[in-house]
Order: C-alpha cells, then structure tokens, then sequence
C-alpha cells in the first residue's frame, strides 16, 4: 500500500483530509439552526395575577398591557388601536398562530379587552389570558 503524502528528504509529510469534518459541523451547524425555537417578549415586566386552573400554552404573538395601561408588543409600546394591525401583519407569517394577553394584575379591564378585541377582529382563532400558578 503506497500513503499519500510528499516526500521531504527521508521523512515524509501526512497530509490529513478535513473534508469529512467540515461536513458534519456544517451539518450540526443547520440541524441546531433548524431546530432552535426563539422565545418571543413582550418588551415590559408585567405581574400575572395567579390562576388555580393556569396552564403552560406555546403561544405565537404575545402582548403585553401594564398598569398604567400600557399596551407592548414585539418590544415596542404601541396604541392599542394598533394591535389589530401589528396582528394580522403576525398571521401573515404562522396563520394558525395564538395570541396570549400578558396583562398587570392592576391593568384595567377595558383596556386588556379592547387588546383582545383588537386581536379576534385580526382574525386570531385562539386569544388568552396569561396568568401564572399559585407559587409559581
């Protein structure tokens, strides 16, 4: 069997073939890209009233409304006007997507259901409520 390589007076240089291993790292590299799920904010800390019946739920378009009845979404502060718009621009992207209300437990109702008004007139099929469990 004859080695690949070039001869330098007695010795001679091994060459090592890195095709292989590039391949796979570039492989990894689109399966890990592929398959990362991005956690999408509001853009401002709110605090969730507690819920006994709270559950965990992937949601797509989240937004926030604060105690002073401020309305945020993709982290920016919007007029609640907006929401409609900032939504159907959303669905545009994932259609079966899911809207998640994240209100202050101190945010005035009509403000939180002018949001969820604003997100079913866009066509959103499914609107919640985020709430956190007790102790959690």
């Amino acid at each position: 069997m004859r080695r690949r390589g070039k001869r330098l007076g007695s010795r001679r240089a091994v060459e090592v073939n890195l095709t292989p291993m590039i391949d796979m790292v570039f492989i990894l590299l689109i399966f890990f890209i592929v398959s990362t799920t991005f956690v999408k904010e509001t853009g401002v800390e709110v605090e969730r009233p507690t819920a006994a019946s709270a559950h965990k739920q992937q949601a797509s378009i989240l937004i926030a409304v604060t105690e002073s009845g401020e309305v945020w979404m993709e982290n920016r502060r919007i007029a609640p006007r907006a929401v409609r718009a900032m939504v159907e621009r959303a669905l545009a992207q994932t259609p079966e997507a899911a809207v998640v209300v994240v209100a202050d437990r101190g945010s005035r109702t009509g403000v939180v259901m002018e949001v969820m008004d604003q997100a079913r007139l866009a066509g959103v099929a499914h609107v919640a409520l985020a709430a956190r469990t007790p102790g959690g």
